[in-house]
């Protein structure tokens, strides 16, 4: 009897972890890492999304961007894809990315659909301006980032999005360039954990005056 409620209370978490693909195009080897992060974000949970293997992104692990001919018809059909390196490089290899821990892949994706979320704020000529601004202001960019960080954080991400930072700022094999980038442009683990804190404190008290 227990077993048989174990069982049935498994699959219903089955059940509706396979309901936050509707509408995804997920690669099956990372795919409970994927839905795992998409737990965190039900606003997204009809929106398109295809999260694709390349063989190479320069300067970056992921990407998360619209389908550029999606903005120019209605936003209700706006697509997203968030492109995933194949290959996760150091400095003397490289490792295939599903080979990186949960945690930090959970972390990693959440911060990417932070992005989303955030696009899916703009209208399509605000994701144009959006576009044009990311790729030739520098400080827009930080500007993104630290949003899509924050929105992954507020969503109850902290303790992956730090997991992935750490991972980043410590491995040794990863090159300088790339952990100076993220330094320079991201939320450090510092900063994320006191936002956690913050929140939880704000949790608290919200419940306190509930009470």
């Amino acid at each position: 009897m227990i077993l048989s409620k174990v069982m049935n209370t498994n699959d219903q978490a089955g059940a509706e972890l396979l309901l936050l693909g509707h509408n995804k195009q997920i690669p099956a080897v990372i795919e409970k890492n994927i839905l795992k992060a998409l737990s965190f974000y039900p606003e997204l949970k009809n929106t398109a999304i295809s999260f694709i293997f390349k063989a190479l992104i320069k300067t970056s692990v992921m990407q998360a961007q619209p389908v550029f001919a999606t903005l120019l018809g209605k936003r209700k059909n706006r697509r997203y894809r968030i492109n995933i390196s194949k290959q996760f490089r150091l400095i003397h290899s490289q490792m295939p990315i599903e080979q990186i821990p949960d945690d930090v892949m959970i972390g990693w994706i959440g911060h990417e659909l932070g992005h989303i979320l955030d696009y899916e704020g703009r209208s399509n000529t605000g994701m144009i301006r959006f576009g044009y601004r990311y790729y030739f202001h520098p400080s827009y960019v930080k500007q993104a980032e630290m949003v899509a960080d924050s929105l992954a954080v507020e969503r109850g991400m902290g303790s992956y999005i730090v997991a992935t930072k750490r991972f980043i700022l410590d491995h040794a094999e990863l090159p300088q360039a790339y952990k100076d980038k993220i330094r320079r442009l991201y939320l450090s683990p510092d900063v994320i954990v006191e936002q956690v804190k913050k929140l939880e404190e704000k949790k608290q008290e919200q419940q306190q005056q509930q009470n």
